[in-house]
């Protein structure tokens, strides 16, 4: 089956195995820096952001596609909401109903964001590499337009208050994360939208035979990344005070990894939410634990995160063999 079953199940039994085990080797190797409550804190603060894109990637690679834009959907979300609050918001004041304003005009700039990508896929057939790496250029040039190529900073401080704020010793980021990953888990797995998610990502065409409207669908899987990634980019600028047309462009592909490693089919119609949310976990814990050792260079972060996807694709590619090779002596 493709959205539960002992496959999935399967899956995510590995991954909290390969989390148990890194958090095991960090604890047993950097035991005063890796164990110390602030560490997990951050751990959960810097992790929402590309965690909460990674879900939106995740929706799209599941229907067939990928997201490419979520990177700079939410950096223009960041950007409209902070200049909404720097230019409505005298400086020093504070203006709760200002800010719930910007931040719901981020997340509807997010949704169209999305719905265009969507509109792109669906109704005029681009294919969703192509189309999101169209819009990820066309969403940073706004971006950059509307800020003059410069730093959005200097917001109200109830604003950046959200980004450090700590419920019951958990990050208020690392909440909205989770919260993300259960609806967006519920969504998919016992939605009517979730199971017509999964039967285009399958078989596009006998998903239409069947009677579902695949543009429809597409779009509205679309506009919630797009909306997820706005939520993103919210976060992103309470945690830092500010928002930049390129920030976070390294993101792009660590997103896709977790996904991957999250046990999402690039080619569509199999994979699962909590498994993504567990990947962001464990590359998450890796970086803080590379981070311990100042000798690795940060260049060199790329290189591993592109060698480990390499690794899991491989890996995947070679257990999807070996099953097919099974399922035919079985038969």
């Amino acid at each position: 089956m493709n959205r539960t079953g002992k496959k999935i199940d399967d899956n995510i039994l590995r991954l909290l195995v390969v989390l148990v085990v890194f958090v095991l080797i960090a604890c047993t190797t950097k035991t005063s820096m890796f164990m110390q409550v602030g560490n997990f804190q951050s751990i959960g603060k810097q992790l929402a952001e590309y965690g909460l894109m990674a879900l939106g990637v995740g929706i799209c690679m599941i229907s067939g596609g990928i997201d490419l834009s979520t990177v700079y959907i939410a950096n223009l979300c960041g950007i409209v909401s902070g200049l909404m609050m720097q230019r409505l918001i005298p400086q020093g004041e504070e203006n709760s109903g200002i800010v719930i304003l910007a931040m719901l005009t981020a997340i509807v700039i997010g949704a169209l964001c999305g719905a265009f990508n969507g509109f792109l896929i669906s109704k005029l057939n681009i294919p969703a590499m192509l189309a999101t790496l169209g819009t990820y250029q066309l969403y940073m040039g706004i971006a950059v337009v509307i800020s003059g190529g410069s730093t959005v900073s200097g917001l109200p401080k109830g604003y950046t208050a959200l980004g450090t704020t700590l419920v019951g010793g958990i990050p208020l980021a690392f909440l909205v994360f989770l919260v993300a990953a259960i609806v967006l888990s519920f969504i998919m797995s016992k939605t009517k939208f979730g199971t017509r998610v999964y039967l285009v990502g399958t078989n596009e065409k006998s998903a239409v035979f069947a009677g579902i409207k695949k543009n429809s669908t597409l779009i509205r899987t679309y506009m919630i990344s797009g909306v997820i990634s706005a939520i993103a980019g919210l976060v992103s600028l309470a945690r830092i005070n500010s928002a930049k047309a390129d920030f976070g462009s390294s993101y792009t592909m660590q997103c896709i990894l977790i996904v991957v490693l999250g046990g999402v089919n690039p080619n569509g119609g199999f994979g699962s939410i909590p498994g993504v949310a567990i990947a962001v976990v464990i590359l998450q814990v890796l970086s803080s634990y590379l981070n311990m050792f100042p000798d690795i260079s940060n260049y060199f972060r790329d290189l591993i995160w592109g060698v480990a996807l390499i690794a899991v694709l491989i890996i995947n590619f070679v257990i999807n063999k070996r099953k097919t090779a099974r399922l035919a002596k079985l038969s």
